[in-house]
């Protein structure tokens, strides 16, 4: 197994003292482990997690993480979301090898250890309706009743589950069902569905079978067949861990996995349901699986997010056995670590005003030196063009400033970063009295910034050269719920949508160096925030740059 970068090791955790005692003790020689996802939507920031543990744990101790997909239900399953599964994976920086599988590969091996079951008179096949089943199956506190089918012969189980393999029967009129304990306080243990039927054309099988095993029945199975040593997922599925047990110790299944449990990821500000992350996209409220404001790793990687910074959450959340929930900033502030480190600084101004340095020579342009990234001499620098003409951000203007107020007033001095020292001497309004032009004069011997006779300036503001700006589009995203538990409304969750979770500004001025920016490349801008040029919409002489992150976290203070 190798990877496209090399990460730091998984933090200890318990699921490290699991494997190291398992190695140690001989009971392993090698670790396995394996991503199962069901292809019927696009993971998301939680399926990164168990990506990064899985993965992680297969590569800090020399072994192999197999990638399968759990494709068990051709009604939901489509070729897409496989594909954005493997790319997603890979954008992580972790790589299955040859070890890709598919549920589907075991279909019929599956199927013969149905029929093993049901000739060992541990199956039967079931005539109820979902409704009637659900009303046997009993409560927390109430025992299921038996099927009036629970006791057909295995004859007649055999022939009625060998005629739904041929099609006879319609869809939900016939299932399989494990013949365990009506009574069990565990309800996965009340003779749980291992077949129903399905005619539905399936992703890697097409038309093949019209009969599909439940993921409980496929599950651990498949880890047998694969040899998988370790067996890890969220605690939602440790209730039925004592039918995976159940399946294995009937079975004659080649190998004996162990399944262990770890706490989901829950993420403040974000449904992660793939039932909901499919309404958002089917109803329009976002543009697409992709769209940056999205958990998805699609999202969240068109957005501007590095699968560094994904990975350093990761680990810094940990792995644990308690249920808990992550602010949204903590990923946030992992991003703009990352950022931080890695992106080079441009300058850009979202909301022009236009300033006029009536003293500079009409005509005249300079260049000035402007460091890629302040603290890394190493990454170079770029050109910045100054001229008599300019534009700055309408936030860095005020007539009428309040106490504090060090940018742009009138009569004050400011500093034109990387430029001069220019003073405020003027304004010009529209009809509505909106100022439209500011005029000032610049002091020809602060070149650089710096005043000749020493004299502290205590603003300093980005700008860009109006003749030499691009045109640009910016979308400032932000979070696209504003209660950190969408989830509380239930089936109302859209009540908690943000309003303001995009804003889409078309009239920013960027300076020249960003004209031809490459998608992959994140940016700083300078007092603004980290931006990408998006990779969908951006076009040569058309760029659009999404917004990643604030340069800090605005919204507790919102």
């Amino acid at each position: 197994m190798s990877t496209e970068s090399t990460p730091t090791p998984v933090a200890n955790n318990f699921l490290r003292t699991i494997i190291e005692d398992d190695l140690k003790s001989g009971k392993h020689t090698a670790i396995v482990t394996r991503f199962p996802p069901e292809p019927n939507g696009y993971l998301h920031i939680g399926h990164a997690k168990s990506i990064c543990i899985n993965f992680g744990l297969a590569r800090d101790f020399g072994g192999c993480c197999h990638l399968r997909f759990d494709d068990t239900n051709p009604a939901k399953e489509e070729m897409e979301y496989i594909e954005s599964i493997k790319e997603s994976v890979r954008w992580l920086g972790f790589d299955w090898g040859t070890h890709m599988y598919c549920a589907s590969e075991y279909f019929e091996q599956l199927y013969q250890w149905a029929e093993y079951l049901i000739q060992q008179g541990k199956a039967y096949v079931e005539d109820l309706s979902a409704d009637e089943m659900r009303s046997y199956r009993g409560t927390l506190t109430e025992p299921g009743k038996e099927s009036p089918w629970r006791n057909r012969s295995v004859d007649e189980n055999l022939d009625l589950f060998r005629r739904m393999r041929a099609g006879e029967f319609a869809d939900g009129s016939k299932v399989l069902r494990a013949k365990i304990d009506m009574a069990s306080p565990n309800i996965n243990l009340r003779d749980p569905v291992l077949y129903r039927i399905i005619h539905a054309t399936h992703p890697h099988v097409g038309d093949a079978w019209c009969i599909y095993p439940m993921y409980d029945f496929t599950h651990g199975q498949s880890d047998a067949i694969e040899g998988i040593t370790h067996s890890i997922c969220t605690l939602e599925f440790e209730d039925h861990k004592p039918l995976y047990e159940w399946f294995l110790d009937n079975l004659p299944v080649p190998s004996r996995p162990r399944q262990y449990e770890f706490a989901r990821l829950n993420l403040t500000y974000a449904v992660m349901s793939k039932r909901k992350l499919h309404e958002l996209v089917n109803l329009g409220i976002v543009s697409g699986w992709d769209d940056p404001r999205m958990p998805t790793l699609m999202g969240i990687r068109r957005r501007g997010y590095t699968p560094e910074a994904v990975r350093a959450f990761c680990e810094m959340i940990g792995v644990g056995r308690s249920d808990s929930w992550i602010d949204m900033s903590i990923l946030e502030e992992c991003v703009r670590a990352d950022l931080n480190e890695r992106a080079p600084r441009a300058m850009a101004v979202l909301r022009p005003l236009k300033v006029v340095v009536d003293n500079y020579p009409e005509g005249q342009t300079e260049e000035f030196e402007a460091p890629n990234h302040p603290q890394k001499p190493e990454m170079g620098s770029h050109q910045v063009t100054f001229s008599r003409e300019l534009f700055i951000e309408q936030d860095d203007f005020m007539e009428e400033p309040p106490k504090g107020f060090f940018r742009m007033t009138p009569g004050s001095e400011v500093r034109l970063r990387y430029a001069y020292i220019v003073r405020c001497t003027g304004v010009v309004k529209d009809e509505n009295d909106a100022i439209v032009e500011v005029h000032c004069e610049y002091d020809p011997a602060s070149r650089g910034g710096s005043a000749a006779d020493g004299r502290k300036i205590k603003g300093t503001i980005h700008w860009v050269s109006l003749a030499h700006a691009i045109d640009a589009e910016v979308r400032l995203f932000d979070r696209l719920f504003s209660d950190p538990n969408p989830d509380r409304g239930g089936a109302d969750y859209k009540q908690f949508l943000n309003p303001l979770s995009v804003e889409v500004i078309g009239t920013a001025k960027l300076e020249k160096s960003l004209a031809d920016a490459d998608p992959e490349t994140r940016f700083q801008f300078e007092r603004q925030g980290y931006f990408r040029p998006d990779p969908v919409d951006a076009q040569p002489g058309k760029p659009v740059f999404n917004r990643i992150v604030t340069l800090r976290d605005a919204w507790t203070k919102k």
